[in-house]
Parts: C-alpha cells; sequence; structure tokens
C-alpha cells in the first residue's frame, strides 16, 4: 500500500540521513538522490516490479547475429573512441566471501580479473589502439582490485583505472531509520548498485576525462561477465 507523504515529515525523517551523508563526505547530488528513494520508501513502495508489469520481447526487438556485419566497417572506426567498463563493485558475500568477486578463481589458477586484464590487452593487439580498461569499484572492493591489477603494467591508458561508486545508508527495517554499527561503521554502508554508474562517472569527474580525450562510447557489463565483451 502506497501512501502520500508529507514534506515536513519526509524532512524530518530523512534528517538523520543527510548529517550522515554529509558528515562522510557524499555530493549533495547523491543525497538529493537518496532522498529521492527514501520519500519512496516512506511511502510504502518496495522497488519491485510484479509479474503483471512485465510484458514479452516483441521480435522485432531482437536483433539477430547476422544483423551485425553490416556495422562491421563502423565499428572499426569508432573502437579508438570507445573505453571498457567493468562493473566491479560485489563483493562475493553469498559464497561466504568478503572481497572482491572478481578475485576469486575461475579456471587454472585464474581470477575474473586476471581474464578481463588478458582480454583487454588482447584487444589492444587486435586492433592496434590502447583501449582502456575502468573498473567502477566499490568501497569494499577498490583496494583489492587496485592492489591485483598492479601485476598489469601494460594496462594503464590515458583514463584512471577505476572509480568509486557512491554508498548509501542502511535501514533498518523496524523503523527506517538508519543503520549504527559503532563497532563496524563500515557495516552501516552499501553499495547503491549498477545504476550509481552514471552519477559516479559525474561526480568522480571521470566522465569529463574520458570527454576530453575523445571518448564518447562505453562498453559496460558486469566482472563476472567473462562473455560480455566488445566484439
Amino acid at each position: 500500500m502506497q501512501v502520500e507523504v508529507q514534506e515536513s515529515e519526509l524532512t524530518e525523517r530523512f534528517l538523520p540521513f543527510a548529517k550522515k551523508m554529509a558528515d562522510e563526505g557524499i555530493p549533495p547530488l547523491i543525497i538529493d538522490t537518496f532522498r529521492f528513494y527514501y520519500e519512496k520508501l516512506i511511502g510504502g513502495e518496495r522497488g519491485l516490479i510484479s509479474g503483471e508489469d512485465i510484458v514479452p520481447i516483441a521480435k522485432g526487438d531482437i536483433a539477430d547475429m547476422e544483423m551485425l556485419d553490416r556495422f562491421t566497417e563502423e565499428g572499426c572506426q569508432v573502437i579508438k573512441e570507445t573505453v571498457i567498463i567493468k562493473l566491479n563493485g560485489g563483493l562475493g558475500t553469498s559464497m561466504g566471501l568478503s572481497k572482491a568477486k572478481s578475485l576469486i578463481e575461475v579456471k587454472d589458477g585464474l581470477n575474473f580479473l586476471d581474464i578481463i586484464a588478458r582480454q583487454i590487452l588482447s584487444h589492444r593487439k587486435k586492433h592496434g589502439i590502447r583501449i582502456p580498461l575502468v573498473l567502477m569499484d566499490s568501497f569494499k572492493t577498490d583496494e583489492d582490485s587496485k592492489k591485483f591489477l598492479n601485476r598489469y603494467p601494460d594496462l594503464a591508458s590515458d583514463i584512471p583505472l577505476s572509480f568509486l561508486q557512491h554508498k548509501f545508508p542502511k535501514v533498518l527495517k523496524e523503523n527506517l531509520s538508519p543503520g549504527d554499527w559503532p563497532m563496524e561503521p563500515d557495516c552501516e554502508w552499501n553499495p547503491p548498485g549498477h545504476g550509481d554508474i552514471y552519477l559516479a562517472l559525474i561526480t568522480s569527474g571521470v566522465l569529463d576525462k574520458m570527454i576530453s580525450k575523445g571518448y564518447r562510447y562505453a562498453f559496460i557489463s558486469n566482472s563476472d561477465n567473462l562473455g560480455g565483451i566488445m566484439d
């Protein structure tokens, strides 16, 4: 059940979140974004999509592999204006881990980041272009991921190798107030999800950097989706 929330009530209930985020140095744009979602939460929305709202994809909306050949020449022209962004903010918590999921071994002693790095270097060799790799890390994965990729110094490009997605304060289910864990303050926060990439690119300055270097396109996929590569 959704209810209309009075502005005065929203302001009062959101004040502890706003202060907490401001004290953490989180940009006003991100605080406003969280407020937008918090208003929906206290109004009764839960961010779920019902089966009634999901409709099948029309046949005409699905591209056939055979259609891609016509774009080969154009693709070869714009690849020099393209960066590859990997969404690397997830932890292996569902598997009992507390490190970046991309550091889990996949095959033959190689983890996801190993394979991603080798894919990028292979792309560069094939096309003769230094295609940038950029990771969107979370505050939980950034340090470990950057440390690991030091073993691939050739990955460096004219764009920063990584940027941080933002973090949102956790909300207690009981009363929708901010979560509080003094013994482990990091547990009071969570990454806001992959959709944060747009705001994180802006506030980190990486988007401006890409544009200033002449990049116009980005190929984006999850770090654990090794089949999601630029063709």
